[in-house]
């Protein structure tokens, strides 16, 4: 991997990071490369890819660091975290653009909490799917570069091989990255930290406040994208929150198949606090937090919190006007309205009492009258929306299934690679009409099928 390297959070005060490489591995074998990621981001693929991949070799200009951070996990606050499996190999700038090149799964760091700092193959190909699904669906994710196997097994409740991703993301900068220094205290910290972000990722801001409220407006439309194709996140933490508005840390993530707004997956939500209907208010959660550690940094405190409670408080209003356009989009209306709500809550209203399949709806929603058991009230909402409707609809054929993310999981962890490469190819061409491959990996699970819950495979 060859590639113009300008490190710059690796020229941030000591304390922000522990500079280190990642451990070698025993006998990587390389699964996949993104040759269109590479071209984009200015990387240059070698015969030496495999090491750099691998975190057997370090790319020239390449400064490795593992990143210190802190955040609210579930709610409560843990005061440190840190890339406790990853290693930012390093910054590629490429056009004015600039991007972290990470591997996850490359070795202990000095914030591996008692993890063994290494990954294994599924949730790897999981992310990888995932990720670069997201982006060919217009929504700002991390990508995948490469994903490799170790030669090595990795120990969880049964052992299992393992595996290493390189990840690309416009910067791992999390709100959890600016909790810690506010909470220890370190305001030299805080205030550099203030000035790279600004610098990295919204030259046009001038002060905390605009920084927050740039944020918020970023993660108000990045969460409405993630309703409209039926996707939950599943650890909405602090430190799984990134400031540049990118969707990051793929763990136990899942698209719905039938709908219902209090939908959860994740095994370690027990009590739903990441469900789908529950996005949009934990994202203003976590902005919340955000503030919060903004406040240091402003030489008013009590003017501070009353601006920035304002500023928080006006994302939801944000978010349901990125809402209505997204869900305008699935409907073919053109610059929706406050008038166009009911007409879109009413088909998901309908939508859960059926338990029909999210994204085989909107797929074809004029020909989705089958899917519906009260089709009287389903034509009763298809003639209202002849009458509005005013584009065509915009909507994916075809998403990650889980049932079939799982199932190239299971072949890939016995050797075979086909499925993954497939479920790939269909997932990263979400709007073309639907090949015959394609067709059977968009179906929708059988009862035999259906994943029920999805694990983050830390």
């Amino acid at each position: 991997m060859k590639a113009d390297f300008d490190n710059s959070f690796a020229r941030l005060p000591s304390g922000m990071f522990s500079a280190l490489g990642p451990t070698p591995v025993k006998e990587p074998a390389l699964i996949t490369t993104n040759a269109a990621l590479a071209a984009d981001i200015g990387v240059t693929f070698t015969e030496d890819d495999l090491a750099h991949f691998a975190g057997n070799a370090v790319p020239e200009g390449a400064a490795p660091l593992a990143q210190l951070y802190a955040g609210h996990q579930f709610g409560q606050w843990n005061p440190q975290l840190g890339d406790g499996r990853a290693i930012l190999l390093g910054e590629v700038v490429n056009g004015g653009n600039r991007h972290d090149i990470q591997l996850k799964g490359s070795g202990l760091t000095p914030y591996s909490r008692g993890g063994d700092g290494r990954a294994w193959l599924g949730p790897v190909l999981r992310e990888y799917v995932v990720s670069e699904a997201m982006h060919a669906l217009g929504v700002p994710t991390t990508r995948a570069l490469a994903a490799v196997t170790t030669g090595e097994d990795v120990y969880r409740e049964t052992v299992l091989p393992g595996a290493i991703l390189t990840r690309v993301a416009s910067s791992h900068i999390r709100v959890g990255t600016f909790q810690i220094y506010a909470a220890r205290g370190q305001i030299d910290h805080l205030q550099a930290l203030y000035d790279y972000t600004v610098a990295r990722h919204y030259p046009d801001v001038t002060n905390p406040g605009a920084l927050l409220d740039a944020v918020i407006a970023r993660q108000a439309k990045l969460i409405a994208e993630w309703m409209g194709l039926g996707f939950i996140h599943g650890v909405m933490n602090t430190d799984n929150a990134s400031i540049a508005g990118e969707t990051i840390d793929y763990g136990p993530c899942a698209f719905m198949d039938s709908y219902h707004p209090a939908r959860v997956f994740s095994a370690i939500d027990q009590f739903g606090r990441y469900a789908y209907q529950n996005q949009p208010q934990i994202g203003a959660w976590n902005m919340a937090q955000f503030a919060t550690a903004l406040i240091p940094l402003m030489p008013d405190r009590d003017q501070a919190i009353e601006d920035f409670t304002k500023a928080v408080n006006a994302m939801i209003p944000q978010y349901e006007a990125a809402w209505r356009d997204v869900f305008g989009r699935k409907l073919g209306i053109s610059n929706p309205t406050e008038d166009d709500v009911p007409l879109i809550a009413d088909l998901l209203t309908l939508m859960a009492e059926d338990q029909t399949d999210f994204t085989a709806v909107f797929a074809d929603i004029e020909a989705a009258r089958d899917q519906f058991l009260n089709r009287d009230g389903f034509d009763d909402w298809q003639a209202r929306w002849a009458l509005r409707r005013n584009a065509e609809p915009v909507n994916p054929q075809i998403i990650p299934r889980n049932h079939q993310v799982e199932a190239m999981i299971t072949a890939a962890a016995a050797g075979d690679f086909a499925p993954f490469h497939a479920l790939l190819a269909a997932v990263t061409d979400p709007y073309a009409p639907l090949t015959d491959a394609a067709r059977e990996l968009a179906k929708p699970p059988t009862e035999e099928e259906l994943v029920t819950r999805t694990f983050c495979g830390t």
